[in-house]
């Protein structure tokens, strides 16, 4: 399948540009606005910034053209948007503020899921 293809590489782009405590949730039983989650922290504002653009030409070298970056203002959390991928880069505090993966952990059954 291209999304667990997706999905690994967006995986060790992450771990070879030494991003922090990445974590993989999987949405597909309790979201329709993904497939996947990634979730990792970058050690500072220009980490966070350089995972991210360096995501997007990968994910472009991929194929995938039509990916974005949201957050671009933001130096502690990035968004990238790689489709049926949902990649966060946070720093540290922000991640444990939102804790985003609390949130996502819990099975909800996808009648009844948020889109």
């Amino acid at each position: 399948m291209e999304i667990l293809k997706i999905k690994t590489l967006i995986e060790k782009t992450l771990d070879l540009n030494k991003a922090q405590d990445i974590v993989t949730i999987d949405l597909k039983k309790k979201t329709y606005i993904a497939d996947y989650m990634i979730i990792a922290s970058g050690t500072s504002s220009r980490h966070i910034q350089s995972l991210s653009e360096i995501l997007l030409t990968e994910l472009k070298k991929f194929g995938i053209d039509n990916c974005k970056i949201e957050g671009k203002d933001s130096q502690e959390w990035k968004l990238v948007d790689a489709l049926d991928v949902i990649v966060h880069i946070f720093h540290p505090e922000k991640r444990n503020f939102y804790d985003l993966e609390k949130m996502w952990k819990e099975q909800i059954p996808k009648e009844n899921a948020i889109i």
